[in-house]
């Protein structure tokens, strides 16, 4: 890291309002400050608080969020401050060439203030226009001034009514007339119309529209990606042959309009198809730089035309990981300050000196800053695929690179949405009633994190496509046969698979234990024994009469499923562990790096210690104690440093936006102003004549 100017760490780093977080900050370890510039930089830092300071100083971006709105005011107040955003141009083409992290820090930054606000960011720039950018089309590339500039609005329809997950099943099409050069878009009946569509439920006017392309003759060619006009944007009415409308109140986001529309026989230039994967000539005939002799070409081909999902689920880690940040901070900043109980005739202390409490949250602080760096990383490993996709880049490389990142993007979303839930859970128990209150924004949080386990992709069906990527090695000559490696060396390691599966648990202290090296050799052994019993149990299946489709659907539950999500696992593991025991790590922050690093990876190996015993890893009573007994040594050396790490992920309580979750500590000052500052808090009910009218009470009496 290159040393910061002097006198810059001033207008980054206010110092925080002394109060009761004081004495914790007092005591930690490390300079919360030095943390912060190694794990981010100068620029970086720089970028977020112009953002935060921006939307604190905008009068349009004041809070009440969204629970004192209707649905329809909260509807507009999210468009009006959207379209603010590309009044302050946060960020430049250039800054993006520099460092093409800052597109996804401001997307998180965006996302601690809301998420609604946020997703519809994403949904018009990032993906809309990252589909049409993609297809290289340059007639297309119209759109994306037009975008900015908010003379249209864009959205991304894939999902039906009827069918999600199952993508091979869309059954919107579009036929190809060659008399007049244009694609015919029909839904056959209300089943097939596209549904849950972020942007289309209000504003949309354009809309990147997935269908079965047919050519003249009749011959489909699979699922492409079309650009159909959907509203007219003087007057944001329907255009001829479309129906679009808004789904309604959801469990969350609502500031976000999701929506449904069907197609009656609209035509489209034959141009408006993005033809990255395949096009249609004039005359009509069909033509990909894909092979489509054999289903594993068509596959390859199908597999492209739906690599904007991978971007998706890699945008996705990162708004789970920014949504259990927002927890942990808030969870951990009252658990230093609320005091309940303490030894006898002493005074009460906060409920973190608690062991139990320690053990409940700060293993997800440790694994916030795990995956964090997983999901920076995989973004820039996404950039490195796009930028070969832009280039025309055919190579075997680049195939191998858009499968490993397929496969660590569909069990990354699966794993940090799931962290994130369970997390963001202990977290509002962890704040006890206090954490159920709305205005301490637990609530949101795990509602606005709750479809991140659903949508691009269920979680459970997405884990299979991780699977099948590992069992592919398999079937391909990997472990055991021919050479196993792969762009980001993420399977590397299964070159040693038969030494692997031969390895036992052999550490020898609790000392020796509190190093991320050892969680690290147990995933090592943990997926290759996983790999085993999956295709065991696949060939099983087969041989008693299965077809590969049964054999498949009964081979995940206690195998197939596992496997993915060790392997993710071993991959935040290794990459963290890494990144930890780099040289680059300023000696006063390595201790605390490698403690949080081998917490996450001890904690997270923790909850398949039944396969570990089962498989024959560990024996005896030792082993599992030993484990236990380093992750509470580890919450315990944290447990002073807890307040400070806090400080260095946590935004400003303006963006935090959570009274018991405040910097200054004070915690129940801030509570108590809150409530006295709500709505209503002290005034009569409205409907107080109906308590002062008199009941029936001979019916009521004769009930009794």
């Amino acid at each position: 890291m290159a040393p910061t100017p002097e006198g810059s760490e001033d207008t980054l780093f206010p110092d925080f309002p002394r109060g009761p977080l004081q004495a914790y900050r007092a005591r930690a370890s490390f300079n919360w400050k030095e943390l912060a510039l190694f794990l981010e930089g100068e620029d970086i830092l720089r970028l977020k608080k112009t953002i935060f300071s921006t939307l604190e100083n905008d009068p349009l971006f004041a809070h009440p969020r969204g629970h004192d709105l209707s649905l329809e005011q909260y509807r507009e107040l999210t468009f009006r401050r959207h379209k603010r955003l590309f009044e302050h141009n946060f960020l430049h083409p250039s800054d993006l060439q520099q460092n093409p992290l800052k597109s996804l820090v401001l997307v998180n930054c965006l996302g601690m203030y809301d998420w609604s606000l946020a997703s519809k960011v994403i949904l018009s720039t990032s993906v809309f226009l990252s589909a049409i950018y993609n297809s290289g089309f340059e007639r297309l590339f119209e759109y994306i001034p037009k975008v900015f500039s908010m003379e249209i609005s864009g959205c991304l329809a894939l999902t039906e009514l009827s069918h999600g997950s199952d993508t091979k099943a869309i059954r919107t099409t579009a036929h190809y007339d060659p008399a007049t050069e244009e694609f015919i878009l029909h839904s056959p009946d209300f089943e097939a119309a596209k549904f849950w569509v972020g942007n289309m439920g209000k504003t949309a006017t354009h809309a990147v529209v997935f269908a079965q392309l047919y050519t003249p003759g009749g011959q489909c060619h699979g699922l492409f990606p079309f650009v159909v006009q959907i509203r007219d944007p003087k007057t944001l009415l329907p255009v001829p042959g479309v129906m679009v409308g808004d789904m309604g109140r959801k469990i969350g986001l609502n500031g976000l309009d999701n929506g449904f529309a069907m197609f009656h026989k609209v035509r489209i230039p034959r141009q408006n198809l993005l033809n990255q994967t395949g096009d249609v000539t004039p005359e009509g005939t069909y033509v990909t730089h894909f092979k489509v002799k054999c289903l594993q070409d068509d596959r390859q081909r199908f597999g492209a035309s739906l690599g904007s999902l991978s971007a998706s689920r890699v945008c996705i880690v990162g708004m789970c990981v920014t949504n259990l940040k927002l927890a942990v901070c808030i969870a951990l900043r009252f658990s230093a300050t609320r005091r309940q109980f303490g030894p006898a005739e002493g005074e009460e202390i906060p409920v973190l000196e608690y062991q139990l409490q320690q053990w409940r949250l700060l293993p997800y602080l440790a694994a916030a800053y795990a995956l964090d760096h997983f999901s920076k990383s995989l973004f820039l490993d996404l950039m490195q695929l796009q930028q070969g996709l832009r280039g025309d880049d055919r190579s075997s490389r680049q195939v191998e690179l858009g499968r490993e990142i397929h496969a660590l993007a569909s069990a990354g979303k699966p794993l940090a949405s799931w962290t994130a839930q369970r997390g963001i859970q202990e977290c509002r128990e962890a704040c006890g009633g206090h954490g159920y209150l709305a205005m301490n924004r637990l609530g949101d949080l795990r509602n606005e994190n709750d479809p991140n386990c659903t949508y691009e992709g269920d979680n459970n069906v997405l884990l299979q496509q991780t699977s099948n990527y590992l069992l592919g090695l398999l079937e391909r000559g990997g472990p055991g046969g021919t050479r196993c490696e792969s762009p980001l060396k993420s399977v590397n390691f299964l070159e040693a698979y038969p030494a692997i599966l031969r390895q036992r648990f052999e550490v020898a202290s609790l000392q020796d234990c509190l190093d991320s090296a050892v969680p690290l050799a147990a995933y090592e052994w943990l997926v290759c024994y996983l790999l085993r019993e999956s295709q065991q149990k696949l060939n099983q299946e087969r041989k008693s009469g299965s077809s590969d489709f049964a054999a498949r659907s009964r081979a995940q539950a206690y195998c197939c499923r596992p496997l993915a999500l060790v392997f993710l696992e071993l991959t935040v593991v290794r990459r963290f562990h890494e990144y930890t025991h780099q040289p680059g790590v300023p000696p006063p922050l390595q201790a605390l790096l490698r403690r949080l690093s081998a917490l996450y990876g001890l904690w997270s190996l923790s909850q398949h210690t039944a396969l570990l015993y089962r498989g024959g890893y560990c024996s005896g009573e030792r082993a599992g104690k030993l484990m236990e007994s380093a992750v509470l040594e580890l919450c315990a050396q944290l447990k002073d440093d807890a307040v400070a790490l806090v400080d260095v992920i946590a935004p400003p309580d303006f963006i935090l936006d959570s009274p018991i979750g405040r910097a200054d500590g004070e915690l129940y000052r801030n509570l108590w102003a809150a409530v006295l500052q709500g709505s209503g808090a002290l005034e009569r009910a409205s409907w107080w004549p109906e308590f002062a009218s008199k009941p029936v009470v001979g019916s009521l009496r004769s009930q009794l």
